[in-house]
């Protein structure tokens, strides 16, 4: 038996529900804010990745899908969606669109981890993004949203956490007072920083396992230049101004690159080890970093695949499963031909319509139709076709009645209407 890869799942029945749940809420939010959806290729040049994430962070030495196609070039499974964006935005000339462009993506991400809850190799992000303002206002709804966002699916238990990771300015200078700080404690750090101290020094603030380090640590905002400074000042201000609850947390770098200034992340309160729903923040040097003019940029992404792990966990249920409302049962050769006619007017009339093309008898139609939901089924054969009847057969209640042909419509129509308002 061929098996699904390691890391990868199947998404059907019950736990589609899940899902379109989730989408429905992106798509109703996503069009509330004004954002416009793009589509980005699922693999890109290994190269993007390595000058965007950057060469030296866990996903691009630890992570990623890359292999050479058959053209001999390095491509990359993506692993994230703002590269692309970026990318995209270079190749498209998205600049000429005017400012600010206001993007969402959902879909397919890649990383050789260790699977585990909310934690898979095919997973699943929905981002957006906001090209072409610097100001802190645009920070300001890209968290508004992301807060609104969780809040829509129905979670009330979560904590926003803000920071600010300076930019090429102020940075290099923390850099060095972080090289101070930890330079006489390498004996006591574990072996990922250790590596880190040397590459990537801003990612000891927020490993798990040297916390207790990490608390006594240089401030980032004690080095903050004064553009850095102000910026983030402004954007608490409208957080306050607006209620958002916030807390500000200086361990919070963010794992990629290509962050400056502004640095958030919502977490859940019930999730336990995988508590991340989202993050995000200002990436202002990105688009010029791989190739295009200096465009600054803010967004966040959120992990589908865990946000639905923690719907089940605080028992937030999506609905029902997903029904048809009716149920057309041909039970010999002569009916059929009428039945796609009838469940052709039903679809005109946006009612979902099941029809059973196994040849069974009419029974099992009846338990198959009972088991995917169908409220009512509609039995047609030879006699009820000769006589001008249809039966209708209500499945909730047993009872069935058979109907003339040219009335069933009407009647079948206004059964099925109370129905779908008293939904």
């Amino acid at each position: 038996m061929i098996r699904r890869i390691k890391g990868t799942q199947d998404i059907y029945m019950e736990e589609i529900t899940y899902w379109h749940y989730v989408e429905g809420i992106i798509l109703d939010l996503t069009k509330k804010y004004a954002f416009q959806e793009i589509r980005t290729p699922i693999f890109e040049a290994t190269q993007l990745f390595k000058r965007s994430v950057g060469e030296y962070t866990d996903v691009v030495q630890k992570e990623m899908y890359t292999f050479e196609d058959k053209g001999g070039r390095s491509v990359t499974l993506r692993p994230e969606g703002t590269a692309s964006i970026a990318r995209a935005y270079i190749e498209n000339g998205f600049i000429n669109f005017g400012s600010p462009l206001k993007l969402f993506y959902v879909g397919p991400m890649f990383r050789y981890e260790k699977p585990q809850a909310g934690r898979l190799r095919q997973f699943h992000q929905f981002g957006i993004e906001t090209l072409g303002s610097e100001d802190p206002e645009a920070d300001f709804e890209i968290i508004d949203f992301s807060v609104n966002f969780v809040k829509a699916l129905g979670i009330n238990d979560f904590q926003l956490l803000i920071n600010s990771v300076g930019c090429e300015k102020c940075r290099p200078e923390y850099r060095k007072a972080l090289k101070k700080y930890y330079s006489g404690k390498l004996d006591r750090i574990c072996d990922d920083c250790k590596k880190r101290y040397e590459t990537n020094i801003l990612r000891l603030l927020d490993c798990d396992k040297d916390r207790e380090i990490a608390k006594n640590a240089p401030s980032i905002h004690d080095y903050l230049c004064a553009e850095c400074s102000e910026h983030f000042d402004k954007l608490i201000h409208l957080l306050e101004e607006n209620d958002i609850d916030f807390t500000i947390d200086e361990s919070l770098v963010r794992g990629l690159d290509y962050y400056t200034k502004t640095a958030f992340e919502i977490k859940s309160n019930t999730l336990g080890g995988q508590d991340q729903i989202l993050g995000g923040g200002r990436y202002d040097g990105l688009i010029e970093q791989i190739g295009g003019k200096r465009v600054p940029a803010v967004g966040f992404a959120a992990g589908l695949d865990r946000i639905i792990l923690l719907l089940k966990k605080e028992k937030i249920v999506p609905g029902d499963k997903e029904k048809p409302d009716i149920a057309v049962l041909a039970i010999d050769e002569i009916a059929k031909k009428e039945s796609f006619k009838i469940a052709e007017y039903l679809r005109e009339k946006d009612f979902s319509v099941f029809i059973d093309v196994v040849n069974r008898n009419v029974g099992n139609k009846l338990k198959h139709a009972s088991r995917i939901g169908a409220p009512i089924s509609i039995i047609l054969g030879e006699n009820e076709i000769k006589s001008g009847e249809i039966s209708i057969k209500n499945m909730n209640s047993g009872e069935q009645k058979n109907i003339p042909m040219k009335e069933a419509s009407t009647y079948l129509m206004g059964m099925l209407k109370k129905k779908k308002v008293g939904n």
